[in-house]
């Protein structure tokens, strides 16, 4: 197959997104979230359940010592965390927003919002809406966390190896307790959770739809748990908040072997496949790169305060604090998608790959030299960290 072959059938962002523009505002606002009184999901899950006979255990080296680390690095979420301290989410949003904008003396945006619905808005409002959006935010890792736990169940379900069975049987127990701290810290600290946002729920059932054990890996591990990953990072360096800050190095410290258990499996596995599987594996990990960005519109927030978004979407894109967080979100994923050799399958050395042009138009190319996961995760072990020191 020539390059031209395989360039020529790459589908186009309509084919794989439905719009052309990947900054679509309209696009984007079309999908609509779940009404807040649903609780329960049903998805149609079309994977094979695979068992193996063969028991012997190392025969993956790498997935052995990430097991053997999972095991030792258990921690109790009831226990483990200062649940007694009071947070003080007045002053965790002032903290945070003095992160971002240091020359700001209250909550109002350094940018012109007047003809827009937030133009009579003071400090209050902004207060308001910061609450809001960090409740938002919680409210989305919670979610995350729990497609996380069944698409890790799918994964010892349908994994062909037993090395890679027994550590996901492993991320099951820290997928249930991530769920478990942020329900927590949501209904205990806060004022309760947000529903799962459309853009997310999306890209859950199409990873739980798919019936290829790798697509699990690739959609979860790679990308969801990759931003997620960035994601608990950056609000950790950014919050003041004592509990929140132990509770999200204790759950980095976990989704960093979770990335590392994607790229070890996945590194190995995308060496035997044909270009046409390679092909898929980019588009899909694309259109997951773009669904995760797309929820970053926070629509619900701005449904919950009645305000129409659409005239906020140019004023939105200003904020330098969202610019700068959303394009850190993509820190893990590029370097991971690389280490896997999906930035540039299918062309020859020097020329750019379509995942390459792709993570250019959504401006986050520059993170693809940073560590990838399956080399760093031992060195993000909190609770190995703290162990140590107790000792």
């Amino acid at each position: 197959m020539t390059i031209a072959d395989i360039r020529g059938k790459m589908r186009s962002n309509e084919e794989i997104l439905g719009r052309v523009d990947l900054d679509d505002p309209d696009a984007i606002l079309a999908v609509t979230t779940l009404d807040e009184t649903d609780v329960v999901h049903a998805v149609e899950d079309n994977a094979e359940a695979i068992f193996t006979w063969n028991y012997e255990q190392g025969e993956r080296p790498a997935l052995n010592r990430l097991y053997e680390k999972a095991k030792t690095s258990q921690w109790n979420g009831q226990t483990d965390l200062p649940w007694e301290l009071d947070v003080d989410i007045e002053k965790t949003i002032r903290d945070q927003n003095a992160v971002f904008n240091p020359d700001s003396t209250d909550l109002v945006p350094p940018f012109d919002v007047s003809g827009t619905p937030l133009e009579t808005w003071g400090d209050k409002e902004f207060l308001e809406l910061g609450i809001e959006s960090q409740n938002h935010l919680l409210s989305q890792f919670m979610h995350g966390e729990q497609g996380a736990l069944v698409c890790t169940a799918k994964i010892v379900e349908t994994v062909p190896w037993i090395d890679a069975k027994y550590y996901a049987a492993t991320q099951v127990v820290d997928e249930a307790r991530h769920v478990e701290v942020f329900a927590k810290y949501l209904d205990t600290k806060l004022t309760g959770h947000y529903p799962i946002n459309a853009h997310l729920r999306m890209l859950l059932d199409d990873i739980i739809e798919d019936s290829r054990w790798d697509m699990t890996y690739l959609g979860m591990q790679i990308m969801v748990e990759g931003l997620a990953l960035a994601a608990f990072g950056m609000l950790y360096q950014t919050t003041s908040e004592p509990l929140l800050k132990q509770l999200l190095r204790y759950v980095m410290s976990d989704e960093a072997r979770h990335v590392a258990f994607g790229v070890i499996t996945l590194q190995e596995y995308y060496q035997n496949l044909t270009t046409a599987e390679i092909r898929d594996r980019q588009e899909f990990a694309f259109e997951a790169a773009v669904r995760m960005r797309d929820r970053f519109m926070q629509q619900e927030v701005w449904q919950r305060m009645d305000i129409d978004v659409k005239p906020l979407i140019p004023i939105i894109r200003q904020d330098p604090g969202r610019i700068m967080f959303q394009q850190l979100l993509f820190s893990k994923i590029v370097p991971n998608c690389k280490k896997l050799g999906l930035l540039d399958a299918g062309v020859p050395e020097g020329q750019k790959g379509w995942l390459r042009e792709r993570f250019e138009e959504m401006d986050v190319i520059q993170f693809e030299d940073l560590a990838d996961t399956g080399e760093e995760y031992e060195t993000l072990d909190a609770v190995a960290q703290d162990r140590a020191t107790q000792s």
